[in-house]
This record gives C-alpha cells, structure tokens and sequence, in this order.
C-alpha cells in the first residue's frame, strides 16, 4: 500500500481480500442480528418468523425486557429448551448488552442442541438506547431514543 505510513495503527495488518472479506461478512450475518432489525420484525404484525429468547436472569427479566421474548436464562438452556422452543423456528438470542457475552453462551449451547440461532447485538441495553418500548415488574416503559445510537428524527438509520 503505497502513501500509507507504516505506523498506520489501522493497517498495519492489511485488509483481507474482497472474496475473503465477503465471505466473513456474510457468514456474520447468518450469526447476528440487531435490535432495530428485531424491532422492525416484532413490529410488523403477524409471525416475525423467529422467537426472541431473553437469556438473562430472573431479577433482570423483572427490571426490563422486550414485549413477547421468551425468558429462558442461559443457565436453564440445557434443562427447558426442549420443552419450550420449536428447532423449526430460528432463535434470536439477547442478554444485557454489548459488554456481556452472555447472549453469545446462550447461541452457543442452542446450537449445540440443534436449534438455528442468531445473536441479537446490542442486546437489552441497545434496545433501551434506541427508544423502543420494554416491561417492567411494575408496568410498560419507554425511553427517549439515544442520538448516539440511533437517528431520531427518522425512522431508520439507513445501514
């Protein structure tokens, strides 16, 4: 890479490939999803084609969590997936939030069950931050959307 210095923190390892580049990027979409994806789906009526499963605990279940996910916690995975999931329909899994790999334990044991899954990124935190509605042990809430997670004054970011 001629005119790029070679102290470039950013590419000092070069980029990959374009056809090795497409395939990485394809294979993370078939691993992930997001919330405004997730959203959108929930959001349009009808059967959004998958379940959303909340991974996390009882006490963060009660504090917050997505209207119409499943609450299977990580931990009883091995013990309740059978009687509660369908290996027809894909999974979408989420925990609290980027900083937790929680979510991606969850996929990985879902997986190894057989079960089609995806990691929904962004997770609770990010579903929060970008304004769209949750329960509560108390009731629904909903919080301003974050403008520096998501546009607010449109109805997509366009990505």
């Amino acid at each position: 890479m001629t005119g790029v210095p070679a102290d470039n923190p950013v590419l000092r390892v070069p980029p990959a490939a374009p056809v090795d580049a497409a395939a990485y990027f394809a294979a993370s979409l078939a691993f992930h999803t997001d919330v405004a994806d997730v959203a959108a789906a929930l959001g349009a009526g009808g059967d959004p084609g998958f379940v959303l499963v909340d991974t996390r605990s009882d006490q963060a279940w009660d504090q917050g969590h997505i209207p119409g996910a499943l609450h299977l916690p990580t931990a009883r995975i091995p013990e309740l997936a059978d009687e509660l999931l369908d290996r027809a329909v894909p999974v979408v899994v989420h925990c609290w939030g980027p900083g937790c790999n929680g979510a991606t334990r969850a996929a990985l044991l879902l997986a190894g069950l057989g079960f089609p899954v995806k990691e929904m990124l962004g997770g609770m935190e990010y579903w929060i931050r970008e304004g769209f509605g949750y329960e509560t042990a108390e009731g629904s809430a909903r919080g301003a959307a974050d403008p520096l997670t998501t546009p607010v004054d449109a109805a997509a970011c366009g990505c």
